[in-house]
């Protein structure tokens, strides 16, 4: 599993070989700590949205997922009542699956609960392994603690593997392949 050379002559994560979102994705944003409760949120979201889906599906609908979803401001969708998710679902701009988005509802209220404890953020990097994973792993233990954690905690949605592709794309670990470019540099 090592790098694929693109057009461009640089090293890359296979899945980011070529040229458009995926890679601009792979290169500006994967792997990279983010701050910011809404930041958090909205990886977690995008990453529960994603299962079953392809990354590339997400990425398309990621500006009107920002839009339905208040920039993912968890106040603003902790609020959202049956009229809001009868209106995501006729939204064709996103994914329309209810138990998807009335996870995103359920964790907004989680997210928002959560304030008077350490925080969204705070939890999640508590999380981060020690070791770096191996580079075809799709869950760890840590992933797992992190999904039984979040559930206990009354998020839905958020089982070990999306829990990992979570870790992956917050930089709680770096997830880059020995070779790709971005290896080292979270």
């Amino acid at each position: 599993m090592g790098p694929v050379v693109g057009e461009d002559g640089v090293g890359r994560c296979a899945w980011a070989g070529g040229p458009g979102p995926m890679r601009d994705y792979h290169d500006e944003e994967w792997g990279r700590t983010v701050s910011g409760e809404s930041a958090y949120f909205e990886r977690m979201t995008l990453e529960a949205f994603q299962s079953g889906l392809s990354w590339a599906t997400i990425l398309a609908k990621r500006p009107a997922f920002r839009e339905v979803f208040v920039g993912f401001d968890a106040d603003a969708v902790s609020g959202f009542g049956e009229a809001d998710v009868e209106r995501l679902m006729g939204d064709a701009r996103i994914v329309r699956n209810r138990a998807k988005i009335l996870a995103t509802v359920q964790n907004a209220r989680a997210t928002v609960g959560l304030r008077d404890a350490e925080g969204l953020e705070r939890l999640l990097l508590g999380f981060a392994p020690d070791a770096v994973p191996a580079p075809d792993a799709t869950t760890s233990p840590e992933s797992v603690a992190m999904a039984k954690e979040l559930k206990r905690r009354g998020f839905a949605f958020v089982g070990p593997t999306t829990a990992f592709a979570l870790m992956q794309a917050l930089g709680l670990f770096d997830p880059h392949v020995p070779g790709c470019h971005r290896q080292g540099a979270r």
